[in-house]
């Protein structure tokens, strides 16, 4: 558990929630994801068997630890590319309004395309990023997302492959942040406010 964390810089609304104390309670542990990544990729690579070069696009911040580890596992020819989208800010619900911060580097028409997100919760930012990749013309375009958080679900998308389906919890860790803080933890946990 970690100690009470509470915001002491300016204040803004999207800061309110941060000024409240919670602990983190682990629900997905460091080893748990770690053997999960191992059979994802088992799956990607015989999915793409062939393909002379997967470009990996992980969509930043929340997937960066994630896209780290996978690629490790994957044993092929791989590229790795970044584009940053947001509909949280730093708020903990989504605004439903996907904007794109940070664009791909490279060109990804003809190409074999792996995208790989933290986690998939009303569904807005994966649809919006897989509608804007598609237009430019992949060879073939999959998705992947570490977390799945069906219930939350306002678009009909779902991740070619996920790591885990979780319940409608407010999730930190493995990359996954609450405002800015908590990427850092190796698991899984659930914020839960204590007061």
């Amino acid at each position: 558990m970690l100690p009470n964390v509470g915001w002491t810089g300016e204040r803004s609304r999207e800061y309110d929630a941060v000024t409240q104390p919670y602990v983190i309670d682990k629900m997905i542990s460091a080893k748990a994801i770690a053997a999960r990544i191992e059979d994802l990729a088992r799956e990607i690579r015989a999915a793409f068997e062939g393909s002379d070069k997967l470009v990996v696009v992980g969509l930043l911040r929340g997937s960066f630890v994630f896209i780290a580890d996978l690629v490790r596992e994957l044993d092929m020819n791989v590229e790795v590319d970044f584009l940053e989208a947001s509909s949280y800010g730093n708020a903990m619900e989504s605004s439903r309004e996907v904007r794109i911060i940070k664009d791909l580097s490279g060109e990804i028409s003809g190409r074999d395309v792996l995208v790989v997100e933290d986690i998939v919760d009303t569904g807005h930012t994966l649809d919006h990023v897989a509608r804007l990749l598609r237009s430019r013309h992949p060879k073939r375009l999959e998705t992947i997302a570490l977390l799945d958080k069906p219930t939350r679900r306002e678009v009909d998308i779902k991740a070619t492959w996920t790591g885990f389906e979780i319940p409608d919890e407010f999730v930190v860790g493995y990359g996954i942040d609450y405002a800015q803080r908590n990427r850092n933890l190796p698991y899984i946990g659930k914020v839960r406010f204590t007061s």
